[in-house]
């Protein structure tokens, strides 16, 4: 495990300070209906067109547990290295408010369905592992909407859609590690096809559990926790991480009785425009909710079989996965991350390699070519419908030259449109790399004749000398059409001005 983040900030003489952070994350779970009543999860539906007498409360209407989401729960437990529940029951906690049309929320409080388990994440190159204390499941509450002026409106769409809540350890210890780790567990969700886990459209919501730990001559102190609440953004919980572990030493500084349990724990709102948090209420404990279990459901027995089964459908995990792309494929850190991010785009790479493209250039394709035309069409690259040994054809004609780089985001986009081969759609655009040696000559010849500065300054010992070859290059290729092949033209071109630099010498 890594202490790398936690160093002591020096304040003053004998005063230093360790910032403590445990984090509840919410995950809205890939289900098509509900937790507990078959209304559709949609995030595009008019306000309250997805709701039925059971998510909005109606007395006698009764829950009916969507299997699928306990699925997905233990599915993400299993990831995250957790114990995985053989019996776990529902609870109602209990509390007030408008987007809460029962009063209460199913959720699970004694006997989530994981618990005691750990998650790993890369930090300034250095693991740090973060415990994770449970991860339940239940229902999440509408949406109050403040569009309006003079009057807030609520929108139950999103009340009894199936939340997974993973409540981590207090290990993490800056603003950095948080960073990390959100945005490595937002990357597993979404591997594992548990949640699309979109934070613009609410599906991942984070809320850090921030206190500070203050020693001064050798006396520890530790000031009440802030929950900073439903945060949307790894930069704002990054932000608001820093903004509490000041704002709570300087509450300190001020007042020496700001220490956890003379003062209470709060809750705090996010103001993202003003980069501060600000004060809504004090924290509720669990006594403040009223846990007791539901009458209307009951326990659930998880099999052994059922969780050997889904641990064994768990496939390659991202972190092991980039770790092997770095390994074996010879990727830059950043082209495996992108790469990796989709699980559907990690497995068409590996195709590609597999049908003999080099994975170097393969590798740069994906990430520079077709994950942009992809992006540009809201898709994956998956989706984009080119068959892998198409791919690697357009691979194997930039690696022996048939094509230059400038022209394979030209040939991709043309392949978008059928089902011709790469090297047909070349010839027919005029792409095909001109190899030709004698023809280069003429055009680097000309582009010297035209030229002469750039040349004085190339084959001089100056600072120029580099900007000026560049330049030559530039002039050959624009000559050429974009035809010529660079490697032939830089050759043809070092040649040509080594013997005017022995003419001069």
């Amino acid at each position: 495990m890594s202490n790398a983040q936690n160093v002591d900030r020096p304040l003053s003489a004998g005063l230093s300070t360790r910032t403590v952070v445990g984090l509840e994350i919410h995950v809205q779970l890939r289900t098509k209906s509900k937790l507990f009543c078959g209304c559709e999860v949609r995030t595009d539906a008019p306000p309250n067109a997805c709701v039925c007498e059971v998510c909005l409360g109606h007395p006698g209407s009764l829950p009916m547990l969507n299997r699928e989401a306990v699925n997905l729960s233990i599915r993400a437990g299993l990831a995250l290295n957790c114990e995985i529940a053989t019996i776990t029951k529902w609870d109602r906690k209990s509390y007030f408010y408008p987007d809460l049309p029962k009063s209460y929320q199913i959720s699970q409080y004694d006997q989530p369905v994981a618990q005691h388990g750990f998650f790993e994440v890369e930090v300034a190159g250095e693991t740090k592992r973060v415990r994770i204390r449970r991860a339940h499941l239940e229902e999440d509450a509408g949406k109050n909407v403040h569009d309006t002026p003079g009057c807030t409106l609520v929108d139950l769409n999103r009340a009894g859609t199936p939340l997974l809540e993973i409540v981590t350890e207090p290990d993490i210890e800056s603003p950095e590690q948080a960073y990390a780790f959100c945005t490595e567990l937002q990357r597993l969700m979404v591997h594992l096809d548990i949640s699309e886990a979109s934070m613009q459209k609410g599906q991942m919501r984070f809320e850090p559990n921030v206190n500070v730990v203050i020693t001064r001559d050798g006396v520890e102190y530790k000031t009440p926790i802030a929950e900073v609440k439903n945060i949307n953004s790894f930069r704002f919980v990054r932000d608001a991480i820093a903004f509490e572990t000041t704002r709570q030493i300087e509450a300190w500084q001020a007042d020496n009785a700001y220490v956890l349990g003379e003062k209470p724990n709060e809750n705090r709102g996010w103001n993202s425009d003003r980069g501060v948090s600000e004060f809504q209420r004090s924290k509720e404990g669990a006594e403040d909710y009223r846990y007791f279990p539901d009458p209307d459901l009951l326990p659930i027995e998880i099999p052994a079989d059922t969780i050997a089964k889904l641990r064994d459908d768990l496939p390659e995990l991202p972190v092991a996965m980039r770790k092997r792309f770095l390994n074996d494929y010879g990727l830059s850190a950043s082209d495996a991350e992108t790469i990796v991010s989709c699980r559907e785009t990690a497995a068409l790479y590996e195709k590609v390699v597999s049908d003999g493209a080099a994975a170097d250039v393969a590798g740069k394709q994906f990430v520079n070519v077709w994950a942009s035309l992809a992006n540009a069409r809201d898709a994956t690259i998956g989706k984009l419908g080119v068959s892998t040994d198409r791919l690697a054809e357009l691979v194997q004609m930039t690696t022996d030259g048939t094509i230059n780089k400038s022209a394979v985001t030209k040939v991709a986009e043309a392949m978008l449109d059928g089902t011709e081969s790469p090297r047909a759609l070349a010839e027919t655009l005029g792409l095909m790399q001109i190899r030709d040696t004698a023809a280069t000559e003429t055009w680097v010849n000309q582009a010297l004749l035209e030229n002469e500065e750039a040349v004085a300054e190339a084959i001089s010992d100056s600072k120029k000398a580099k900007a000026a070859m560049g330049f030559l290059r530039g002039r050959v290729m624009k000559l050429a059409g974009g035809k010529a092949d660079p490697k032939i033209v830089g050759e043809v071109l070092e040649s040509r001005l080594k013997a005017r630099r022995d003419l001069r010498d």
